[in-house]
Parts: C-alpha cells; sequence; structure tokens
C-alpha cells in the first residue's frame, strides 16, 4: 500500500528536477511519486524515465501535451493511490527529516485506519543566490502534533495563509471535493489550496519545516515583473476562488474556517490590487475597478467585508495618496516577508 502520492508537475525543469525527485525517493516504497511531463522540449522526460527505470516500485512518468500546472495536477489526483496526496514543483523538494516523519506518522495513521483530512506543515522561502532564507510556521494557528478541528484554530499571522506547499491532504477528501484545476492558467495552486477546506473535518499539524520553496528565477510566476505581466491570469483565479463556496454555508458549520476562507480572498483581492496599481496605466486603473465592481455586483456582502474589514480594503484607498500608502506597505512586506 502507498502511504503517499507525490505528483511532480514539470515543463522544461532539466536543471532542477534532480534536485526534486532526488528529495522525494528516500520515501523508498511507501510513497509513489508521479512525474507529470506536461509537453517539455528539454531532457525533462528523460531524466523523468531515467528515474522510472532506476526506481520502478517508486516513480510513474506520465508524458502529455502542455496544458499548464493545473492539468499536471489533475493528472495525478486521477492516478493516486496513496492514503495522502501532496504536489511538489519540479524546483522544489522536500527536507528529508522532517519527510521522513511525516511518512512515519502516516504510516501510523494507515495501520490504524484512520488519519486526519488535512495535513499541514512549515515551510521555507529559499533564495539559494543570495543564500538567504524565510520559514513560514503555524506554531500560533494550529495545536503542533495533535489532531484538531476548525473550531481549535487560532489566528493567523499577516504573513500566514495555507499555501499548497503547506499541504497535505487525504486523497479521499480531494476527490469528494471534486476539485479540477483549469487548464492553461497560472497560479492554480490557490484553488488547491482553497476550494476543499470546507470538506476537511480533522487537521495534523506537525511542525517541522518540509517544503523547500525555490525563489529567484527570473521566469518564476510569483517574481513581481511576471506577476504585473500576467495580473490577468491572477484576476481570473482570484475570482473563481471568491465564487467557489458559499462562505455563509461554511459559517454556519465552521466559523473560524469561514473568517480564515474571507481572508484567504482578501489577500489575493490584495494581490491583483497592488500589481494593477504597480502597473499604473490607465487600462491598469480601469481593471482596478472593474475587479471590485464585479465583486460587489455579484456578492455585496463578501464586497462589504473585504472593503471595509479585511486587508483588501487598504488596496483601494481613494487618490494618489492612497496608492502610494498601498505600493508602500507593499515594499516593506516584501522586504520583512522575504517572499520574492
Amino acid at each position: 500500500m502507498k502511504y503517499l502520492t507525490i505528483t511532480v508537475p514539470c515543463f522544461n525543469s532539466e536543471q532542477y528536477l534532480e534536485r526534486c525527485v532526488d528529495s522525494l525517493i528516500v520515501g523508498g516504497e511507501m510513497v509513489e511519486v508521479i512525474i507529470v511531463n506536461d509537453g517539455s522540449t528539454d531532457q525533462t522526460g528523460e531524466i523523468a524515465e531515467r528515474y522510472a527505470r532506476q526506481f520502478p516500485d517508486i516513480v510513474t512518468v506520465v508524458h502529455k501535451e502542455n496544458g499548464g500546472h493545473g492539468s499536471g495536477v489533475n493528472t495525478g489526483l486521477a492516478l493516486a493511490s496513496g492514503m495522502y496526496f501532496k504536489v511538489v514543483d519540479s524546483d522544489d523538494w522536500l527536507e528529508k527529516d522532517a519527510y521522513l516523519k511525516l511518512l512515519k506518522k502516516i504510516e501510523g495513521w494507515c495501520k490504524e485506519g484512520f488519519g486526519p483530512d488535512l495535513l499541514i506543515c512549515d515551510y521555507t522561502y529559499n533564495h539559494l543566490e543570495q543564500k538567504t532564507e524565510k520559514t513560514i510556521h503555524y506554531r500560533n494557528v494550529f495545536p503542533a502534533d495533535k489532531v484538531c478541528t476548525w473550531d481549535q484554530i487560532g489566528a493567523f499571522w499577516p504573513s500566514q495563509y495555507l499555501v499548497m506547499h503547506a499541504l497535505v491532504y487525504r486523497t479521499d477528501i480531494l476527490r469528494k471535493s471534486k476539485i479540477v484545476l483549469p487548464e492553461h492558467t497560472f497560479y492554480v495552486d490557490n484553488l488547491f489550496a482553497y476550494c476543499p477546506l470546507p470538506y476537511v473535518e480533522t487537521l495534523y499539524y506537525m511542525n517541522r519545516n518540509l517544503y523547500q520553496y525555490y525563489l529567484g528565477r527570473e521566469d518564476q510566476s510569483v517574481n513581481e515583473k511576471v506577476l504585473i505581466a500576467r495580473i490577468e491570469q491572477q484576476i481570473k483565479v482570484t475570482k473563481m476562488v471568491a465564487e467557489s463556496v458559499d462562505l455563509n454555508q461554511v459559517k454556519r458549520k465552521y466559523p473560524k474556517l469561514a473568517n480564515y476562507m474571507c481572508r484567504n480572498i482578501s489577500i489575493m483581492m490584495a494581490i491583483s490590487s497592488i500589481h494593477l496599481l504597480l502597473r499604473g496605466d490607465e487600462k491598469a486603473r480601469t481593471r482596478h475597478y472593474e475587479l471590485w465592481s464585479d465583486i460587489k455586483r455579484s456578492n455585496p456582502g463578501l464586497y462589504y467585508r473585504l472593503r471595509y474589514t479585511k486587508l483588501s480594503g487598504f488596496t483601494n484607498l481613494p487618490g494618489k495618496l492612497g496608492k502610494l500608502a498601498t505600493v508602500s506597505g507593499y515594499r516593506l512586506a516584501r522586504k520583512i516577508y522575504q517572499f520574492q
């Protein structure tokens, strides 16, 4: 039995795929690693096949036409046989000791016939070229090494939200949520980290730094220049997240979860708004107005909360001084939290 399925979507990843897969195969036959070669034109496919030949009981390779990151995740989830499911991007890796500890915990749950719906671990932003790193933890939010529910969580700090890198879902929870990520779309990890949450009843936080997130590539999706160039993709996903879940329904069952999910939308609205402000042309100003107007029209209650009670409201301040305050705050946050 496989305890954990790890899907590695990759496109032209020859420079760093080995580092990623080397960190995953140490899990041995407890894991299955599904490398999804998403139409690469370099040596990615050959490298993946080499691992499949060398570790046939661990590594599976799927070659497919290019469909984007979401398509790779969908493919891996469709094939997954592990009790739990995790996505590791091809330029990232897992820290060995934390990884083995996590697998040991999952093994115990599998033998007991029980396992929490969602596992949460810390993660680190790695600027390898600058030789700096910043770890994001959740010690103030979740009790460590205990199974808990949404009623038992604490408050998130500004730098904390549940990203794909921190999460390991039970595979059946993902399938129950019927999540299917859009193809040829960037930033779909936001949907993966958001849409299944109402289906989660039990959580487990392991206070270990598991996921190692590589930052620094000029073509990386979180690079500021790339974000500005792809702002329509960011807006598209922000709207999809905002429309995907009825937060009033979630609130009746899990009030703290509903508050977090509203906060998550607020963060995404803030990111979209700030990068439109950074672009600064007339079209960007129009799109900024339209973004907020669309939310107001489709969900007035959510608009009120975002506009007047959440962080995103500070990205919709009027006038030049409002724009200056928003951008200055964003620059300060980047410097403090080192997210890019």
